[in-house]
């Protein structure tokens, strides 16, 4: 890679793959050298990159948009895909959410709710839960936040949290219980984009190879994402 010696990466990465990065961040540094991350939601991300961003980490639909935009080259690189799972504090019994019915029972049952403000889980569950007619019995006790929804529940601070899987897998004191329901779930596939005026392209596509590389594979798969 002849731009990898003296390249500072700078990388915007959604908080779906925040997990598995910071995981990997050691071996990253050790190929890539110096990294520069900011992380955030799609929604974030997408208003703050510009074309010289070397990588950015989203999911698909906010890739093609910023590649739409001439913001980010062509093509789009999948590296990942994420389903939305539900978690309490460590410890607690883990509630029945194997049918739409005994989901909607739990939502009903918890206290407290927490979700993602602006992330694609967050807005998807505030969707359903309007599709659902709960909106108004649910939404008083649903707290949204910016990058703690998970945490806020190992906290203590709510009952439940509805989120990525992939974003509440490295918060200590979670348990995960599952996937939503079919009927309620969204699978989102994160993908990456270069920066259409990217001054370390060759190394930007070195760095994006390595997350979808088998030698990656197992720290996707222990964040509760699948390769794509």
């Amino acid at each position: 890679m002849g731009d990898s010696a003296k390249a500072v990466l700078d990388i915007a990465c959604s908080n779906g793959l925040k997990g598995v990065v910071v995981t990997l961040t050691q071996a990253l540094q050790s190929k890539f050298g110096e990294l520069a991350i900011n992380y955030g939601s799609t929604k974030q991300l997408a208003e703050s990159v510009t074309p010289g961003t070397n990588v950015v980490i989203m999911s698909d639909a906010g890739i093609d948009g910023l590649i739409t935009a001439g913001t980010l080259a062509s093509p789009r690189l999948d590296i990942a895909r994420s389903r939305i799972g539900l978690a309490v504090r460590k410890g607690e019994p883990h509630p029945d959410i194997s049918t739409l019915p005994a989901f909607i029972a739990t939502l009903r049952n918890a206290k407290s709710i927490s979700r993602s403000r602006q992330g694609i889980s967050g807005l998807h569950l505030a969707g359903e839960i309007v599709r659902l007619g709960l909106a108004d019995e649910l939404g008083p006790k649903i707290k949204a936040y910016d990058g703690y929804a998970a945490q806020a529940c190992a906290q203590g601070e709510t009952d439940i949290a509805i989120q990525q899987i992939s974003e509440l897998a490295p918060v200590p004191g979670l348990d995960i219980v599952g996937p939503l329901p079919d009927e309620v779930q969204k699978i989102t596939i994160f993908s990456a984009g270069l920066g259409a005026q990217s001054a370390h392209r060759e190394t930007a596509v070195a760095f994006v190879e390595f997350l979808k590389s088998k030698q990656a594979e197992p720290t996707l798969r222990a964040n509760g994402l699948e390769p794509a």
